[in-house]
């Protein structure tokens, strides 16, 4: 019998009341949002405020701008990118990369002009956005980037040296350097003097010790150099010129442009170029610095929680830089770009939104207007030498030991030069043309050698292999003899379709005529594949296995049954007898002679004649799933690895038969001469679960006696009266995971007890390190040891902000 539910009927003066009732089947509505600043976007945006006063004067100083134009274009920056740009934590105003191009503008057309050519810029910036062609940018090679800011760099400090001096620099480099040794003899000891107070604190105060010197580094390096200098010389009254603001009714504004059409369409397209390119790939670097913040993860009903701050949208980060151009040339500022130190700063201090950078800019507006007495004390000769220091900074080594190890010093180089004898946009054109000029060189050159090893041919391709090589590579295979045996090395990463074709050809010729061929390669694309392949093992070297359950042919099946691709060999074929363990051990032997071992072989031969030489001894679980080497990257001779159950390093002097991981540690430091030792734990310990269901009457097993070195791990994680080992960004999933960080820090402890590693501490020749890897996410994490605090980071790639 069915249920009746009492109904109403509905009066039609109650329509307005039907409307209001929220239906049952729809989320509730939302209330309405209230602006709110979280308090980590005020404390960061007063830091980068107090890092932006001093370098926004100090670039339009080194420009020849007026000192205001330097506190409009930091206030715009501030204001109009953050809020309208794509990347929310990167901080836009005057550009230290910039400097060369506004000064030259200046110095051309006038200030006037200067402002008009920043509108049209912005106004390009705004067309480019809504052609979407922001990742087109990222296409220009890094060492032409690094080359065009350390060109630039170059300019920028030899410049400010003269005003370091007590002089005036001239408009171009090779002038600069030719006046050096004539401003050297005339130097004003005031001046020279405030630059070097202000260089000193500059570089001595983010190197104060103790906890003390902890809590002054919170103040930025910057305005402590900046405040002490212009301290300093108030007090000695010292005759030194000022800051003089003029007052902001005087302040010129954008004019139109005058000069002639074609300088100005490339001056217009170079402040384009600039300001484009830093501020994309700041915004990329800004992105890297922000995964390595775990704090910006909020948690979420959604698995692995949604991250506040998303990824960069770089069209919308082309139209936000657009906009502040616009309005900081028609205000009077100089030109808006993304600023490296300024953003790594925002994201260091911990900002959470774009309300960080805002504030920044609504508080140099405040300065700007009701601080002007107290800026016009600073005197210029540390402005200067703060900017010169930044142009210094801007020729990073870590750069150029980055475009040396891919071979681009060259493109580096050029482009460097070209910026600083002919200027930016002459600069970045011939870094280009050198850059193609290198591709079109190496895709051209290619060694083919032959050589023949115990009856066995080898002829080895080092290169990218083109048409333009096959006659060379068909004057090598014809030297191989009918029905010999031959291997050949594929070493690139390109083959074209004639080469393909040729390599072919020639295989099947000599397989027919008796003889076999290996096509092997460094990288796994580059073999080719041969047709009694399908009878072997389909494994490739330096490849992730997969329980070294290789993919074998078998007839095919529907997927999601056994034996469908990507499932193990030894599930497929249902019925069909497994493999032996001795046939796996033979087939997995032949695979690494066949495939691994031609590779391989030159290194160990090296390492058979020198002895191993490793850097660092690995302390690890004997767990299945912990391959050392996959996650550390390293291959052999890298690694010296002890392994046992649980990671356990048994305190010197315990009872008899622990003495095998002594020994390895003696052997490592005293005899290898390791520089650093690590401990690693993983997720799902056996060891560390069986701890925690130890008993204390339990049998003593070979087992429970070894696992009595763990005893002091299981202590530590029961005393709550210290802080517990965590995970950066999570708490320990449960008491297993705890337990295994808390064992980390436990033998990393018992390990610094050891003589041999007590005395290498001590003499500065060894670091010890703790490291966390979760197997299910494939994620590692290293210890940091703050103040006796276990913390577990996160182990990401690192990425340079643009200088």
């Amino acid at each position: 019998m069915s249920a009746c539910v009492p109904t109403r009927a509905t009066d039609p003066s109650d329509s307005h009341h039907a409307r209001r009732i929220h239906p049952s089947h729809s989320p509730p509505p939302t209330p309405p949002r209230r602006f709110r600043v979280a308090g980590a976007d005020v404390s960061a945006s007063i830091a980068v405020f107090l890092i932006a006063l001093p370098l926004s004067l100090g670039i339009a100083l080194a420009t020849g701008a007026p000192l205001q134009a330097g506190l409009v274009a930091a206030a715009v920056g501030g204001i109009v990118a953050g809020r309208l740009g794509g990347c929310p934590l990167q901080v836009s105003g005057p550009a230290a990369g910039l400097t060369v191009v506004t000064a030259d503008l200046i110095h051309r057309y006038g200030w006037r002009t200067t402002c008009a050519i920043t509108v049209l810029a912005g106004v390009v910036q705004l067309g480019l956005g809504c052609l979407r062609v922001a990742r087109t940018a990222l296409a220009v090679s890094p060492a032409i980037v690094h080359g065009m800011l350390a060109g630039i760099g170059v300019t920028i400090a030899v410049a400010q040296l003269h005003i370091v001096l007590g002089g005036t620099p001239q408009s171009a480099v090779l002038d600069n350097l030719r006046a050096l040794p004539a401003q050297l003899a005339r130097l004003q000891p005031a001046a020279v003097s405030v630059s070097v107070l202000t260089l000193g604190l500059l570089f001595l105060w983010p190197r104060l010790p103790g906890r003390a010197g902890h809590l002054l580094r919170k103040i930025p390096a910057p305005l402590v150099a900046v405040a002490g200098a212009t301290t300093v010389a108030s007090l000695a009254g010292l005759a030194v010129p000022k800051v003089d603001l003029p007052s902001w009714s005087s302040h010129a504004l954008a004019g139109l442009p005058e000069g002639p059409v074609l300088g100005l369409t490339a001056a217009v397209l170079t402040t384009t170029l600039v300001c484009s390119v830093q501020s994309l790939l700041g915004a990329v670097a800004v992105d890297k610095l922000a995964a390595g913040r775990p704090d910006l993860i909020a948690a979420s009903p959604a698995p692995g929680g949604r991250a506040r701050v998303g990824r960069s949208d770089l069209d919308r980060e082309l139209l936000g830089q657009g906009a502040a151009n616009i309005v900081s040339g028609a205000l009077g500022g100089l030109p808006v770009a993304g600023v490296a130190v300024r953003s790594s700063a925002n994201v260091q201090a911990g900002a959470v939104s774009r309300n960080s950078t805002m504030l920044h800019g609504v508080l140099v507006v405040i300065a700007a207007l009701l601080m002007v007495p107290v800026l016009e004390f600073i005197p210029l000769a540390s402005l200067a030498a703060l900017v010169m220091a930044v142009g210094v900074q801007m020729v990073s080594l870590h750069h150029i030991r980055t475009v040396t190890r891919h071979r681009e010093v060259l493109v580096y180089a050029v482009t460097t030069l070209g910026v600083v004898v002919f200027g930016v946009l002459e600069g970045v054109t011939l870094g280009i043309a050198v850059a193609v000029a290198v591709s079109l060189h190496r895709l051209t050159r290619t060694r083919i050698t032959h050589c023949e090893r115990e009856g066995v041919h080898h002829v080895h391709v080092r290169g990218q292999l083109t048409f333009l090589a096959v006659p060379r590579l068909s004057r090598a295979l014809h030297l191989v003899p009918q029905g010999a045996a031959a291997v050949v090395e594929l070493d690139g990463s390109f083959m074209d379709h004639a080469a393909y074709e040729a390599l072919q050809d020639w295989q099947k010729t000599h397989t027919a005529q008796g003889g076999s061929v290996e096509l092997t390669g460094r990288r796994p694309g580059t073999r080719i594949a041969e047709p009694s392949d399908s009878a072997h093992c389909r494994c490739r070297p330096w490849t992730a296995w997969r329980n070294h359950q290789c993919e074998r042919p078998y007839t095919a099946q529907p997927a999601g049954q056994p034996g469908a691709s990507g499932e193990p060999c030894a599930a497929q074929a249902p019925g069909a007898p497994r493999e032996s363990s001795g046939q796996e051990l033979a087939r997995g032997i032949s695979a690494f002679q066949r495939n691994t071992a031609p590779i391989v072989r030159g290194e160990l031969a090296r390492l058979a004649r020198e002895g191993q030489q490793p850097d660092q001894l690995f302390l690890t679980c004997a767990d299945s799933r912990l391959v050392t080497s996959m996650i550390t990257s390293s291959g052999p001779g890298d690694l010296f690895v002890v392994r046992n159950v649980g990671n356990l390093v048994p305190l010197p002097g315990a009872e008899s038969g622990d003495d095998s991981v002594a020994a390895a540690i003696e052997y490592a430091v005293d005899v290898l001469k390791v520089r650093s030792i690590t401990v690693c734990g993983h997720s799902g310990c056996g060891a560390m679960q069986a701890l925690l269901n130890s008993e204390p009457g339990d049998a003593r097993t070979p087992l429970k006696r070894w696992l009595r070195h763990g005893l002091p791990s299981l202590e530590r994680m029961a005393d709550g009266s210290g802080p517990s080992a965590r995970l950066a960004g999570r708490a320990p999933a449960d008491a297993v995971e705890q337990l295994c960080l808390t064992n980390v820090v436990q033998q990393l402890e018992h390990l610094s007890a050891h003589e041999a590693v007590a005395r290498a501490l001590q003499a500065g020749e060894l670091e010890l390190h703790g490291m966390y890897f979760h197997v299910g996410e494939a994620q590692a994490y290293l210890l940091t040891e703050a103040d006796g605090d276990g913390l577990f980071g996160h182990v990401e790639a690192a990425a340079d902000l643009p200088a």
